[in-house]
């Protein structure tokens, strides 16, 4: 795919910055704003010459896409046709009613509403689109009732800032209170009385930092201050247990963790610490009257255990090991019920449910039996239960939602996703394959395609990763793949190094030190895909986005032959300079995760080995599409910027290399949930349009 008309060039302006010695040129930093906080919140205020460059470039990738127009429209339509439209949750039950949301035809945002109990008129308690009613972006983050279901705690988000403004609705009367507590994380967590409620407030630098005490009624002038977490290397969030008996302060980064409880019952009371924070150490709890079941990684458990300790006495010295750890099988999540425990583990790539009984400490497992597929756990709302929630789903299975009776191991299907358009899996195959990396390992692949795709080479395939965080990527339905599936493609993910798909030492050998096992592990994934029939090298779409985007970027830097094109959404792209900027909302909380290249000559050197601005050369590079948020906080919009100004004034050839940046958004992309898919449908347009399967 050549560039056939002359694309924006930034003016390079030449900075030198000098670092453990080491002095490297940076010629487009102008593009960073001096006032990037004032932006998150206004972005009218942008600088005129940084604006000036990405409508530039908006321009032009408006230009270079317009032959696809048609073609969008075809993909979007297509996308939309499979979600039903008029779609609901299946309620949760609380108490005297049961909780829920849904959508209305053409809207784009949830409805949230109630029923009683055991079925009856509906109330709506939260109309989104209403909110969102002449905003070019809204979002909510967050609706939670009291104890009493007198209230609703709502935030929302206008700019795609991640900036929530709190409110609270009187359920009774439909109204909100009319007041509104500005610059929060999201939503609030109410006491056992619902007099009170906590929420967390980000400071100038994006950083959840303070955590309040707000008396429903009162002057939010008076909040209390109740925790301050000083450390900007650590993130805090507030929660309850599932018996609604504790509120929860967790503070943690990507590698350790520290909790603080308060009785739900006794809001006033100082928070009181279950272990203070010790490098490397991980945890997470749950309670069941005077014990605590904790999850951690603690006394060398890389793949993490339940030990339970007393609330009175919750500290390291007293935690006993209830589920004791076992290699290679990890436990990701565990809910405490009033006579259950369930456990969500992965063990050779799969996951599974673990239902334990409290009593006696018997356990059964709910698992599937295909050769890959997602499984996740709903927490609902209630603690005296005999039934939990999970939903299911396949490469080629649609979502299914069941409800599970621990006693008599009964499944009830509540609801399965509806494809209005029609989806038969039989015309679909999905399988697992391994891939042999350079040091030995082997990298899984979830793949899916046509029964009548050729598998001869001639195929197009798209090959998605992330591999950061320990984030794993499941292998679940995914209604709009089947546009390009349906068009011929593979759809490929690879579960890469530095996700915990294989346990947690499948994260740790692919962090910090061992980062760029993630790129060659991507790399691999296409050798092997090509190898197998599935593809060739020129006809590979990459896509990744955020930390995914990073990878897009070394990956084009290290092999660039063996990608046709590159789709880099939100890219983490300018890993040096960020890590080594610390006023960043998140570059403190992320040295753990990269190394700190401000105090560590070592990981300095090391980041600067693979940091994909740095290391764009003169070569031929493949087609390759990058997507930024202008108000995005966690991949800010100038590094996607910056990386495409110097591909464009470093590269050889003339292949295409565009830039979108999103106005009125930030790192999710637009809000509306068709929206998206407008986005969803560029992108696929993009590969092909690269492919040649226009």
């Amino acid at each position: 795919m050549k560039n056939d008309t002359l694309p924006p060039r930034a003016e390079a302006r030449p900075v030198q910055i000098e670092t453990h010695g080491i002095t490297r040129q940076d010629a487009y930093s102008w593009l960073r704003a001096d006032n990037w906080q004032e932006v998150m919140k206004d972005p009218s205020v942008l600088d005129a010459d940084i604006r000036a460059y990405l409508e530039a470039e908006n321009t032009y990738h408006e230009a270079q896409m317009a032959p696809t127009k048609a073609l969008q429209e075809t993909l979007f339509s297509e996308m939309r046709g499979r979600i039903k439209e008029d779609d609901s949750a299946v309620p949760s039950p609380d108490g005297p009613y049961a909780y829920s949301l849904k959508y209305k035809t053409g809207g784009q945002q949830p409805i949230f509403y109630r029923t009683p109990r055991d079925g009856g008129e509906e109330t709506i308690l939260l109309d989104g689109d209403k909110e969102a009613d002449g905003k070019a972006y809204f979002k909510i983050g967050g609706a939670s009732h009291s104890t009493d279901h007198k209230l609703l705690a709502w935030a929302y988000d206008d700019k795609g800032s991640e900036y929530y403004s709190l409110q609270f609705r009187n359920l009774e009367t439909g109204k909100d209170t009319g007041y509104v507590i500005e610059d929060t994380s999201g939503g609030g967590v109410f006491c056992a009385d619902s007099k009170y409620v906590f929420y967390i407030r980000l400071d100038a630098n994006h950083r959840p930092s303070k955590l309040f005490r707000h008396e429903i009624g009162t002057d939010t002038a008076t909040d209390v201050l109740v925790y301050e977490e000083k450390d900007p290397g650590f993130f805090m969030g507030v929660g309850k247990t599932q018996s609604g008996d504790t509120i929860v302060i967790d503070i943690h980064d990507h590698e350790t963790s520290e909790i603080w409880m308060i009785p739900a019952d006794q809001p006033t009371t100082a928070p009181a610490l279950i272990a203070a924070r010790e490098t490397g150490i991980e945890y997470s709890v749950d309670d069941h009257g005077d014990t605590l079941y904790i999850l951690t990684n603690a006394d060398g458990a890389e793949d993490f255990k339940i030990v339970t300790a007393p609330k009175a006495t919750p500290g390291r010295e007293n935690w006993r090991d209830q589920v004791p750890h076992k290699a290679g099988c990890l436990i990701l999540s565990h809910c405490v019920y009033k006579t259950f425990m369930t456990r969500l583990e992965r063990e050779d790539g799969l996951p599974r449910i673990v239902i334990r009984n409290l009593a006696d400490g018997n356990e059964h497992y709910v698992a599937f039996d295909e050769e890959a597929y997602s499984l996740g756990l709903s927490g609902g709302y209630e603690f005296d239960t005999e039934t939990i929630r999970f939903s299911y789903s396949s490469m080629t299975t649609p979502s299914q939602t069941f409800d599970y009776n621990v006693a008599t191991g009964e499944r009830t299907l509540r609801k399965e996703q509806e494809v209005p358009s029609g989806h038969k899996a039989d015309d679909y195959v999905t399988r697992r394959l391994m891939a042999p990396a350079a040091d030995g390992e082997t990298v899984p692949v979830s793949i899916l395609y046509r029964k009548d795709t050729p598998l001869d080479g001639s195929a197009p395939l798209l090959l998605y990763g992330y591999g950061s965080y320990g984030i794993s990527i499941p292998a679940s339905f995914n209604t709009n793949s089947l546009s390009l599936v349906d068009r011929g493609f593979v759809y490929a993910i690879a579960h890469i190094r530095g996700g915990k798909e294989r346990g947690f030492g499948w994260y740790k050998a692919g962090r910090r030190e061992n980062k760029k096992n993630t790129f060659t592990d991507f790399i691999a994934a296409a050798d092997h895909l090509v190898k197998e029939g599935f593809t060739s090298y020129e006809n590979i779409i990459a896509q990744g986005g955020s930390a995914g985007g990073m990878l897009m970027g070394a990956i084009s830097n290290m092999a660039p032959e063996k990608f046709g094109g590159i789709v880099a959404e939100v890219p983490f792209v300018d890993v040096l300079a960020t890590m080594l900027d610390d006023t960043l909302p998140l570059t403190p909380p992320e040295w753990p995760e990269w190394g700190n290249p401000i105090t560590d000559k070592a990981a300095y050197e090391y980041i600067a080995s693979y940091s994909p601005y740095d290391n764009v050369e003169a070569k031929d590079y493949p087609p390759i599409f990058a997507l930024a948020g202008l108000t995005d906080p966690r991949v800010t919009y100038w590094e996607p910027a910056k990386w495409v100004a110097k591909l464009r004034a470093t590269k050889t050839g003339d292949s295409l290399v565009m830039l979108k940046t999103n106005m009125d958004a930030g790192h999710g992309g637009a809000s509306g949930r068709f929206d998206r898919l407008k986005e969803v449908a560029l992108v696929q347009a993009f590969a092909l349009q690269v492919t040649g399967k226009v």
